[in-house]
């Protein structure tokens, strides 16, 4: 590899892909990693805002966790290749655009995509070196308890979004980590983990050493 090349490759920022069968606790992780690292002045994560065509649920604040658009919309935009990835999930279209991604890797920022299998292998494809993590609950009678304890979705949808994350669960092995929410608290200590862990690889680190070889080169004694 280049000097040049190098260069290039240590300032680009990290892609993270996290995939979980619905209710098994990924916003609450994200939400947690994205506050600890601000709050520890470990920052430079970014939250990948994806599009949807579904209605905000309570709490939901459009442009932060969604971009809440109509179909219309959203098909003008999968027409104008506006987006990394887009898949159909649950009956509603959903999709991750290159401007909520390319930019910030551009920049030396890292990106956390919250994304449903399929569109997490569409990207697997096409960035290799991304980094993907599947989330797990403990069980199924867990994963019941929280479709049914959140009062989101009545009984034939909390059926058939069970009957999807078995599907979901039986393609964990396409990911690289694997993280089973049975303490809030451990899994965000494990995710933020994996990013720490890919922020401290020599090739990314490697300006600040050049930076720290040549204070001790300019300032050592002869």
């Amino acid at each position: 590899m280049s000097n040049e090349t190098s260069a290039a490759a240590s300032s680009r920022g990290e892609l993270f892909l996290l995939s979980a069968p619905s209710g098994a606790g990924k916003t609450t992780l994200i939400r947690s990693v994205i506050e600890s690292l601000a709050r520890e002045g470990g920052g430079g994560l970014e939250f990948s805002v994806s599009h949807t065509t579904r209605q905000p649920r309570q709490g939901e604040i459009a442009g932060k966790d969604y971009r809440f658009v109509g179909a219309a919309e959203f098909q003008r935009m999968i027409a104008d290749d506006l987006f990394l990835e887009w898949a159909e999930v649950h009956g509603n279209y959903y999709g991750t655009s290159a401007a909520a991604v390319d930019p910030f890797l551009e920049r030396g920022i890292d990106v956390l995509v919250d994304l449903d299998v399929q569109g997490a292998e569409r990207l697997m494809h096409r960035f290799p070196a991304a980094h993907s993590i599947f989330i797990l609950p403990p069980s199924r009678a867990d994963l019941v308890g929280r479709l049914e304890g959140r009062n989101l979705d009545g009984a034939d949808e909390i059926a058939r979004r069970l009957a999807v994350s078995l599907w979901e669960i039986r393609r964990y092995d396409r990911y690289q980590y694997v993280i089973i929410n049975d303490d809030a608290k451990r899994a965000s200590r494990a995710l933020q983990a994996i990013v720490l862990e890919k922020r401290q690889r020599r090739l990314r680190m490697q300006r600040r050493v050049e930076g720290i070889l040549a204070d001790f080169s300019q300032n050592s004694s002869s």
